[in-house]
C-alpha cells in the first residue's frame, strides 16, 4: 500500500494565506489606490485584502509584486 500523503488521507493539510492587508497597512498604501495602480477593479483587491481569494490570478500578484516591490512570498504564505 502507498503510504504517500494525499489530500484524503491528510486530516488538515494547512491553508495559503495572503498578507496584503499587512504589506499595504504598514505601507499606509489603501486598497483603491493599489486597484489604480495595478489597472483592475477594487474588488479584486478587496478579495486580496479579506484573503477571500479562491483561485489565484497570476497576472494580478505580478502587478502586485511590481507596485510594492516585493516578491510573491511576501505576500502568499502557507500554514500547516
Amino acid at each position: 500500500m502507498d503510504n504517500s500523503k494525499t489530500v484524503f488521507t491528510v486530516n488538515s493539510y494547512g491553508k495559503v494565506n495572503l498578507r496584503l492587508k499587512e504589506m499595504l497597512d504598514s505601507r499606509g498604501m489603501h486598497r483603491n489606490t493599489l486597484a489604480k495602480a495595478i489597472g483592475t477593479r477594487f474588488e479584486v483587491i478587496d478579495k486580496w485584502y479579506k484573503n477571500k481569494v479562491e483561485k489565484l490570478d497570476l497576472d494580478i500578484l505580478a502587478r502586485i509584486c511590481y507596485v510594492l516591490d516585493c516578491s510573491p512570498a511576501d505576500i502568499i504564505g502557507y500554514d500547516k
